[in-house]
């Protein structure tokens, strides 16, 4: 009889550890979701236009410099080698080498893409396609445009529609996605850009919310030092982008003496990230001047993984 008990309650036993999680495993079930940062061309936009810095050496200096390994392209620092193939496969090679991911490029100055006039519209879509086929050899996933157009909203966002659905197509053959950017005037209008992808309703096309550029009353969209007159609601409109995300601009201007934003509060930013279920990479864009270049990237990183750890507990 003591026997039969014995077993008894080494089945019971045996039965609860296997119901019960390891501590272990216990622990893993509230691990918070990992930061993956990149880092934004535009963040060294003074130092390569003084010459200071080769655009060649981008994917080094984010590795080296700020042990960051994912990165963003800026296509007007590569016109003159934007139809190079092998230039882009060298780029790729010098990344993958040092184990760098290249995430997207960001085009600018091609046409805008909501012309009201079909015939320019046509011309800034096919300058676009090159930077598709860049993309495509550099190993991105992902070319960012502008959605800029002058004429009424409403036939601006329907030129937008006609011209994404083109790019779209095009980018979907070479598993590109094309994404738009607020970048001021209508594209900081996040209810104005949801229309937009919900019409095109394309698996590639998507968004790339800036948490600056929200001024709807001038191009490119700066609220840097609070000058902007009308601003959209930065986190409204970065809720409505995250949707269609498929990457995350963390854009910052200064710091106060706690190393916080002064203008953009990254614990409500990154809080909505969170929340949205994003989890692609988050790209740091400084685009400050009172502190230099590096620092300003530093104090960015700094800021957002400090963040980032307060929100998840």
């Amino acid at each position: 009889m003591n026997k039969r008990r014995e077993f008894i309650k080494k089945i019971v036993a045996g039965a609860t550890a296997l119901q019960l999680p390891t501590i272990g495993s216990a622990i893993s079930m509230f691990t918070p979701p990992e930061l993956n940062l990149s880092l934004a061309q535009w963040s060294l936009h003074r130092a390569i236009q003084k010459g200071e810095v080769k655009v060649e050496n981008f994917a080094s200096i984010a590795k080296n410099n700020y042990s960051i390994e994912a990165v963003e392209y800026v296509a007007s620092f590569y016109q003159t080698h934007a139809t190079e193939e092998k230039y882009w496969l060298q780029l790729k090679k010098t990344a993958g080498d040092l184990g760098v991911k290249n995430l997207l490029i960001m085009v600018d100055n091609e046409g805008d893409l909501g012309h009201i006039n079909k015939a320019e519209r046509k011309k800034a879509v096919e300058n676009h396609f090159k930077w598709i086929n860049a993309a495509k050899l550099l190993g991105c996933h992902s070319i960012r445009v502008n959605a800029f157009g002058d004429g009424p909203k409403e036939a601006v966002q329907q030129a937008m529609v006609e011209s994404m659905i083109i790019l779209c197509t095009y980018a979907s053959q070479e598993k590109i996605n094309v994404l738009i950017e607020n970048h001021g005037l209508y594209s900081a209008d996040g209810q104005w850009v949801e229309g937009i992808m919900k019409k095109v309703n394309q698996p590639n096309c998507g968004t790339l919310p800036d948490f600056g550029n929200w001024c709807t009353n001038a191009k490119w969209g700066s609220t840097q030092d609070n000058q902007c007159t009308e601003v959209y609601d930065r986190y409204q409109g970065v809720k409505e982008f995250l949707p269609f995300a498929k990457g995350v601009s963390a854009k910052s201007y200064h710091f106060n003496e706690q190393g916080e934003e002064t203008i953009i509060d990254f614990t409500r930013m990154l809080t909505l990230v969170k929340d949205s279920g994003f989890r692609g990479y988050v790209g740091i864009e400084y685009e400050g001047n009172r502190l230099s270049e590096p620092e300003g990237i530093r104090a960015t990183k700094k800021l957002l993984e400090r963040t980032w750890k307060k929100i998840n507990g």
